[in-house]
Order: structure tokens, then sequence, then C-alpha cells
């Protein structure tokens, strides 16, 4: 038992106060002290250092709305579509509650692509800090588990059928696909079963990893610390007392400064919910405003748009662009067997991978390889930290051709997002076959592409200017 600390009875009642809650809870204490008043953060934080407190902002207003529409919400398939109407026309603001939700879903894929993508210029994923990206990464996949499950909840026509399409694809793995899409949708097609499956997940179990993750991913960061716009490591440069000379304390700097950001994003985020919080069927699509139908399936079949670049990804995969997958295959296991100082050993296992690999491509469905090339986008951001060889972490000292190619990767993935809510097209399934190639090329060619150029030096401290 820790020692209690005696305060002057002429002490303020607040002091007072804090000195009995500090003798009987001082982790708390520690825990404020540790992770805020004398957590150092680099000074030179810009713009794109507000996504990180505004993704747990968003995540708090889904947690608490969703609790509220869990009390008159009906996770019937007989009920659910009604009981969503009910909460907008019946339960006193019922409407607002719904509408800040759904508009959260959106919100928070938007801050967290803005999040990762400042990962992805500053070089955030680079030693030390490679768990903390790890651990970004499952929660974006935590993310979209639980977006999908929340996406059957309201039981309309384009969730209803969204589901069944996605569950559908599981099918397609070899000898164990048909026993895992009945084991997800607990029936042979989407059902009540379906419904309180996902209802549980979205509720309760998933909600309940996200935020494991979350403590972790906060965690790692704080031990290892925070990265900044220049990649440079705050605790080489130390003063007297051990603090980093170019660091302040995140309570109260950064504090405030998120408060600032957090105005201005409730700001937009009240404008959607007032006056726009459907945004042209991408937020609440108009097909989910009809009761599901299992007997009658909409003319377009399309996800939420946070869904739509890998979706675009997997109607891409085709007969046809199989055949260019070989060629990849064929011409990676080339250049690795030619241009490489690989062992012997290491050689043979390469060309023995690529012949089985091409062999699978050849005999196994192309719907099953749209799969994995949807899940596998997602999966290759995991490896991050070793793909990137870069000498330096920032984008600001790397070479201006570089920028242009993060700039070309941005568009490709705008357009796959854009083409994955429009109707299938000969001309859009092209484009979007390029856009994947493009987005696999740029992550698994970048042990060469990022060394490639001159870099600029890095100082040996942080760039900022007072203002």
């Amino acid at each position: 038992m820790a020692e209690f600390k005696d305060i002057s009875p002429n002490a303020p009642a607040g002091a007072k106060l804090g000195n009995w809650l500090h003798n009987r809870f001082p982790t708390a204490f520690d825990a404020y002290r540790v992770h805020m008043s004398e957590y150092y953060a680099p000074k030179n934080f810009n713009f794109w250092y507000i996504f990180g407190s505004l993704a747990l902002l968003v995540l708090v207003i889904q947690i608490v709305t969703g609790i509220f529409l869990v009390m008159h919400y009906k996770p019937d398939a007989t009920q659910a579509f009604a009981s969503v109407e009910y909460i907008m026309r019946d339960v006193p603001w019922g409407w607002l509650i719904r509408y800040m939700h759904s508009t959260g879903a959106s919100a928070f894929f938007v801050v967290v692509y803005l999040h990762m993508f400042r990962g992805l210029l500053y070089g955030s994923y680079r030693k030390p800090r490679e768990l903390v990206w790890i651990f970004g990464c499952a929660i974006f996949l935590c993310l979209m588990a639980e977006a999908f499950m929340g996406y059957l909840l309201p039981w309309g026509q384009m969730s209803y059928w969204g589901a069944q399409v996605i569950v559908n694809l599981f099918s397609a793995i070899p000898f164990i696909g048909p026993d895992l899409a009945l084991l997800i949708r607990g029936d042979y097609v989407v059902s009540d079963a379906t419904l309180n499956r996902f209802f549980s997940f979205h509720v309760i179990a998933v909600p309940l990893v996200l935020l494991g993750l979350v403590v972790a991913h906060l965690l790692a960061l704080h031990d290892v610390g925070s990265n900044n716009p220049d990649g440079i490591e705050i605790k080489a440069n130390k003063d007297a007392q051990g603090r980093p000379l170019d660091g302040i304390p995140f309570h109260p700097y950064y504090t405030v400064h998120d408060i600032f950001a957090v105005v201005m994003f409730l700001i937009v985020f009240t404008a959607v919910i007032f006056f726009a919080p459907e945004m042209g069927g991408y937020f609440l699509e108009y097909n989910n405003f009809i009761p599901a139908d299992p007997l009658k399936t909409p003319n377009h079949i399309a996800p939420v748009w946070y869904f739509t670049p890998f979706y675009s990804m997997l109607r891409a995969i085709t007969s046809e662009m199989m055949y260019a997958l070989i060629a990849c295959v064929v011409g990676a296991a080339v250049f690795g067997v030619w241009k490489t100082r690989m062992a012997r050993v290491g050689k043979i296992a390469v060309v023995v991978a690529a012949v089985i690999a091409c062999a699978m491509m050849l005999s196994i469905d192309a719907k099953f390889w749209g799969v994995v090339v949807m899940g596998g986008a997602v999966i290759i951001l995991f490896f991050l930290p070793w793909l990137d060889k870069s000498p330096v972490k920032s984008i600001r000292y790397r070479p201006s051709w570089h920028k242009y190619l993060y700039g070309v990767f941005v568009v490709v993935f705008v357009v796959l997002a854009y083409l994955g809510v429009q109707p299938p097209s000969p001309i859009g399934e092209r484009v979007s076959q390029v856009g994947t190639l493009f987005y696999f090329g740029f992550f698994l060619l970048m042990p060469w592409w990022t060394r490639l150029g001159e870099f600029k030096p890095v100082p040996e401290r942080v760039t900022f200017a007072a203002h």
C-alpha cells in the first residue's frame, strides 16, 4: 500500500479533493502524467496530425449514438426495417441520432483514410513504429468488419443484397467456401439468422476488439513517441532534464490545438447531418428506404462508398485479367532469378512458387482470385514497414518524382472508388484493371523505387516556425 500524502487543512476544497483521489487512485494520475502532461510530442505537428484525435471523437459519437439506437431497434427480419422507421418518425430526436450514426460511419472512414495517408507521407510506419502501424491497420480491418455488419441492420434492399453478394464471395474459396458462407449466414440465404449474427457482432464483439486495438495503438505510440513531418526522432536531442529539445507537452498544447480542430470538424459534421444526411445517396442509399425483398434484385448492387475501391479491385479480376496476373507472376520470377543476389536455393524456390501460383491461377475460378485481390489490397498495408526501403522517412526529403507518384496513387484510389459505385461497363472494367495493377505495383515494387532518386539531407533538428 502506497503512503498517503497529507495536505494543509487550509488548502482549497479542490486541492483537498484532488489529494484524496490521488491517495486512493494514483494509477489514474500517473496515466494522466505519462500520457498527457509529461508526454512530449514534436512541436512541428501540422494539419495532418489532427485526424487521429478526430477518429477518437467519431468513435465516441458512434458508441453513444449506437447505444440509443439499440434501445429502439429490433434485430428481427420482420421488424428491423419498421423499427428503423419508428426511430426516424416516432422516437423523440430519433432522426437526429440515426443521422448522427450514419453520417458518423462515413466520417469515421474519411478521417481514418486521411490519418493513414499522413502515415504514408511521413513514414510513420518506419522503425521504431512498426507495431503502431500494425495496430492501426488492424483497427482499419476491424472497422471494415464493423461497418459491413452494421450495413445489414436497416434491412433495406441495398443492405440485404449487398450482404448477399459479399457473403456469397466466400463460397468461391475452394473446398471450404460453401460451408464457410453457410456458417457466416447461418442459413442458405441472408435471413433472420444472419441479421441476428451480424447484430451481435456489430453491437458487442467487434466494438470490444476495436476498443482494445485503439488502446494498444495509443500505448504503442506513446511508448516509442510520435513521428513528425520531418521524420526525425526528437528523443535524440534532449536537455539537461532529459526532455526533448524539439518536444512540447501534449497537454495543454496539443489538447487546445485539437479542440480547434474538433470545433471545425463538428461544424462540417452538423452541416452534413442537417442539410445533406444522405449525401446524394452515398451515405444513405436510396434503395435502403425500400424494405428488403429476397425475391426482387436491385438493378445495380454496390457497397457503401468507403468499400468501393476494394470492390472495384474485386470486379476487375476476370478470366482475361488472370492472364495479365500470370504474366506479372512470371515477370516477377524472372526478375527474382536474374536480377537479384539470391542464393541458388532461393532462386529455385522462387521458380517453384511461380509455377505453383500460375497453375493455381489457371485451375481456380477468377471469382476466387477476386476475393484474394480484395483481401490482399488491405493485408498488404500491414507489410508497409518492410516494403519501404527509402533512406529517409518523410516525403519532404525524398525526390520530387516520389511526390508525383504518391499523387498518382491517390488519384487511382479515388478513381477506383468512383468506379465501384458505377454499374459495370467495358471501359470501367479496363480502368479498374489498370488501377488494380498500379495499386499493387505501388506497394510490391516499393523495395526498388523507394531507393531511387536524389534524396535531400535530413536536418538534425525539426524544422519549426513559431506562429
